[in-house]
């Protein structure tokens, strides 16, 4: 299946902006943030948006999903 990945701020250094990723059936989130070398770890406080909705490390992609990924912010 094809998902369009999002990778905002620092996550892009060395990685891309958008990319379309081609997946197995039944990815996870987690799955993905592997095949990128973002540890969930450093993605405990980020932000993980489905089709503009938030998600989870354990929530499953489909087949034209838009993932985005978002790390830690501070501000105020």
């Amino acid at each position: 299946m094809k998902i369009t990945v999002k990778l905002f701020a620092y996550l892009r250094a060395g990685r891309f902006k958008i990319s379309s990723m081609d997946l197995p059936e039944d990815c996870t989130v987690q799955e993905v943030l592997e095949m990128l070398a973002i540890s969930r770890k450093e993605m405990e406080i980020g932000i993980i948006m489905i089709n503009g909705k938030r998600a989870s490390f354990n929530s499953i992609l489909k087949g034209n999903d838009t993932l985005a990924i978002f790390p830690p912010v501070a501000g105020g």
